[in-house]
């Protein structure tokens, strides 16, 4: 008698390569993590941030109706100058921080901000697979106007740790986010927090 074991599991369906008008509608926490940068093991502290595409609809679960796509990118939470968060900030905003308005900034601003994002598709070296990845984010050009935000907003942060959210999130970021130093020394009598609301309007980018 045999027993098999299969992978029936559908590719995912990418997002064509190309420009789009998107929203910020995620920031995750993911905390400190040891990474390998160059062959060298390092703390960094990292956060995701997501965008959803309200152009770009689909119905992925029958009798769900349609969603956008969303994307997401994972960033070091760093201001440095050459940081890639700064200079994703710096692409979405126009403009370059000072050094003084680089000494902290907020992230959590970006919550309903939008920007136009440019998608491309890249083939892992590891195994060969193409995903969507995120070449670059800037303002909507004048006079456009980005749809209203569909997904809820999602903000998890260590300083209101959001335990019903972070249970709702897909197993590789959980696995991730217990990975972190901040996951690992938060206190079990942690209670559950609701999420951040959407900023009213966005005719003008708040950071």
């Amino acid at each position: 008698m045999e027993i098999y074991a299969t992978n029936d599991s559908k590719p995912r369906e990418l997002i064509p390569a190309g420009n789009y008008m998107a929203r910020c509608y995620q920031m995750l926490e993911i905390g400190t993590i040891t990474e390998l940068v160059n062959g060298v093991s390092k703390s960094l502290k990292k956060v995701r941030i997501g965008w959803e595409l309200p152009t770009e609809l689909k119905e992925f679960k029958e009798g769900e109706g349609q969603k956008p796509f969303v994307i997401s990118n994972e960033y070091t939470l760093s201001m440095y100058e050459m940081a890639n968060l700064r200079k994703m900030l710096a692409s979405w905003r126009g403009k370059d921080f000072t050094e003084e308005q680089a000494k902290k900034f907020n992230i959590t601003a970006l919550i309903g901000v939008p920007c136009q994002l440019n998608i491309i598709h890249h083939v892992s070296e590891k195994n060969g697979k193409t995903y969507e990845k995120i070449a670059a984010v800037s303002p909507l050009m004048k006079g456009i106007e980005c749809p209203p935000q569909i997904n809820k907003t999602m903000v998890l942060s260590y300083s209101d740790f959001d335990h019903s959210l972070f249970e709702s999130l897909p197993d590789f970021i959980k696995d991730k986010i217990k990975s972190s130093e901040e996951y690992k020394a938060m206190a079990p009598s942690n209670t559950p927090a609701e999420s951040s609301q959407v900023p009213d309007e966005d005719s003008n980018l708040p950071f």
